[in-house]
């Protein structure tokens, strides 16, 4: 089930938002601001690590910069159960999971 008509493309709500006609999930908007910016720093990281490992065709720096964008990304609730179908408590929970698996990638 789509969530807009065929020639309207994809809907933006407070779940998700549209870019160049494609459709993204939003952050969870229930995370504390300091949780959102340090999971965004490691989801930042982990793009730019996706970058170099793959100009050097390093592959398995490439998988490692990837599983770092997945488990910010899920911290986030961009990625993994929707983050509306659970109780904030839960939701921070998760994220903060996110974040001790990402920083002991750090360790």
């Amino acid at each position: 089930m789509s969530d807009a008509g065929p020639s309207d493309g994809p809907a933006e709500d407070e779940h998700y938002f549209v870019v160049k006609g494609r459709r993204w999930r939003r952050t969870d908007p229930s995370l504390p601001d300091d949780v959102v910016e340090r999971l965004t720093s490691h989801l930042g990281r982990g793009r730019s690590g996706v970058r170099v490992a793959k100009k050097a065709g390093d592959d398995d720096a490439v998988a490692a910069a990837r599983h770092r964008v997945g488990l910010a990304k899920h911290g986030l609730g961009e990625r993994g159960p929707r983050w509306w179908d659970d109780e904030p408590a839960a939701r921070l929970a998760r994220a903060r999971e996110a974040l001790d698996e990402l920083d002991a990638l750090d360790d």
